[in-house]
């Protein structure tokens, strides 16, 4: 991707600006058309490496590095991307791997627990590579804040992985409020009802006892900015979704494919109250087995009053039904005066299914008003990382707020506790401990620089 004039710019830049002000690679405008990005795969099994492979895939980039807590998982990509990054060099440590690469990167995707998202995507945008990062896009309502702040000051393209936002459902969604079929919504109900890892846990008591260590694994890249404990089977690979302390539960795992058109197009920004409904199983460590958390938007202009969003999960916690209304087990239904729909996550579409003007309504729908056209999620990022697309879809400055809704709800689910949340001051209002956890964990000794960027 990068000529020897482009190398020289970023060594000049180097030398002279300190890391968290390097020149953007955005800056060197769009990719000529014999040129690729390079790029590098953060994380390389699971989610990673499915987001990898669509990277590693795409006819703008070539793969020159690999980076993995555990080096194996990083050799066994290869393998499952058939030849396309043989010569890709290795790391289980994405600090060494940006110190002697960073100059040679221009992407990066980045799958791993949610506690690890933060530290590896600013440390990237502070070097100006644009970076996908697997939903949710942070841990904690602060990282997602700083987030937001670090792609508008850094000028790169980033982009959250929830895949449908770049599908004809963001595009439908979009159009039907433009012309006016969806307006006047006053409650959202929403669901996730699949049992989750930390379901046949139990009631934990603490933390787990140390399991063997797998060959080769740095687990202390693998803690990250969070507390470091011993190796746990618990944790990874995998099962770190349920505790507190690495990440979001359903929340985090499932809100950003549910609630996503209905959050940036019905613009509800921040809610004023968080109330916790229902706790099932409440835990010290690990998220409940069930919740039911309600979040209360203010009014927002014309057609767009005062509305509520239920959220339930747990695999009996279902929405009560109405009116002959069946919400999928992972999906919505969305009231508004006139209409009722449903829809499911990720790329399911809407369907008018109730409401005093459905039939009225339905015989004159009106196709997308919008110009752009359905379009995978990471064709659209790379392509505005290379300067073709104007814009990623789901960009920080839309998918961060997104989150920051989630993280409120994941903190009622912990303390069960209804919260008060001053969206001008984004503080917490009634619960001290509640808006301590806004900001989580204090970061472990040695990974504070991250939280400094900007």
């Amino acid at each position: 991707m990068r000529s020897m004039n482009r190398r020289e710019v970023l060594k000049h830049s180097l030398a002279a600006t300190a890391a968290a002000t390097l020149l953007p690679h955005s800056s060197f405008g769009k990719v000529a058309e014999n040129e690729k990005l390079n790029l590098a795969v953060i994380g390389c099994a699971n989610r990673g490496a499915a987001i990898g492979a669509d990277a590693v895939k795409h006819k703008l980039t070539q793969c020159v590095a690999l980076c993995d807590v555990v080096p194996s998982r990083a050799e066994g990509f290869k393998k499952k991307v058939k030849g396309q990054c043989d010569d890709a060099a290795v790391y289980d440590d994405f600090r060494k791997m940006f110190e002697e690469m960073g100059d040679k990167i221009d992407v990066c995707t980045i799958g791993v627990p949610d506690h690890a998202h933060f530290p590896i995507a600013m440390l990237a945008m502070s070097m100006g590579i644009h970076v996908y990062v697997e939903k949710p896009l942070a841990h904690t309502f602060e990282e997602c804040e700083l987030l937001i702040q670090a792609e508008k000051k850094f000028g790169v393209q980033c982009q959250m992985g929830n895949q449908g936002h770049s599908s004809g459902q963001r595009l439908q969604f979009q159009s039907w409020v433009d012309e006016g079929v969806i307006k006047n919504v006053r409650r959202v109900d929403a669901c996730m009802n699949k049992g989750r890892r930390w379901h046949p846990w139990g009631d934990v008591k603490g933390y787990p006892s140390a399991d063997k260590l797998p060959s080769g694994m740095n687990w202390d890249v693998w803690a990250g900015t969070a507390p470091l404990r011993p190796y746990s089977k618990k944790y990874d690979p995998g099962n770190w979704r349920g505790w507190y302390d690495y990440g979001n539960g359903a929340f985090g795992d499932w809100g950003p494919h549910t609630l996503d058109t209905i959050h940036r197009f019905l613009k509800l920004g921040l809610p004023h109250t968080v109330r916790a409904e229902t706790i099932i199983k409440p835990n010290e460590y690990i998220y409940p087995h069930g919740t039911t958390i309600a979040f209360d938007f203010p009014e927002r202009g014309p057609d767009m009053p005062e509305m509520t969003i239920n959220w339930y999960d747990g695999v009996k916690n279902r929405p009560p039904s109405e009116d002959g209304v069946s919400i999928p087990a992972c999906g919505k239904a969305i009231y508004s005066d006139d209409l009722t729909f449903v829809g499911g996550t990720h790329s399911a579409k809407l369907k008018i299914v109730g409401g005093d003007q459905q039939k009225e309504v339905t015989a004159n729908l009106p196709g997308p008003s919008v110009s752009e056209t359905s379009t995978g999620h990471m064709d659209n990022f790379i392509k505005a990382a290379a300067g073709i697309d104007p814009y990623c879809n789901s960009s920080f400055a839309v998918s961060g707020p997104l989150t920051q809704v989630f993280m409120l709800g994941c903190i009622a689910q912990r303390l069960g506790e209804n919260l008060e949340f001053d969206a001008e001051s984004k503080q917490i209002t009634n619960n001290a401990r509640a808006n301590e956890l806004l900001k989580g964990n204090p970061p472990r000794k040695g990974w504070e620089e991250y939280y400094k960027f900007v």
